[in-house]
């Protein structure tokens, strides 16, 4: 069965930069989407990247010129590459796999979920 392991949360000032992964085992054959999401306190959480196996991808409006999705070469660890953080960043971001699908940032899509990784921005 899929496996999803985030790291690389931390805390930052506003204005600095971090990198997630998400290691991925078991992926099936089939093709499929990954993504991050992210949820904040008292809100409802919200996709924020997404990545086809043929490298197509789709983000987030508010985190577009921002952050970046990418995939390396074998397909098994999926990025998210943060910059100019703001505090309203914040948030445990968590990795996800689904079904290719043309709403790709809809967490209805989504069915094996990693435990999230915490991103603190002050």
């Amino acid at each position: 069965h899929v496996q999803l392991v985030e790291s690389g949360g931390g805390s930052v000032q506003a204005g600095g930069s971090l990198r997630l992964s998400c290691v991925a085992s078991g992926l099936p054959d089939s093709n499929y989407l990954m993504a991050w999401f992210r949820q904040a306190p008292g809100k409802e959480r919200e996709g924020v990247a997404a990545v086809s196996r043929g490298g197509v991808t789709a983000h987030l409006d508010s985190v577009r010129g921002r952050f970046t999705i990418s995939q390396d070469s074998a397909k098994t660890t999926v990025y998210l590459q943060m910059n100019s953080l703001r505090p309203d960043d914040t948030a445990m971001y968590y990795c996800a796999l689904g079904r290719w699908n043309l709403r790709p940032l809809d967490d209805r899509e989504y069915n094996v979920w990693g435990q999230g990784t915490q991103v603190t921005v002050s």
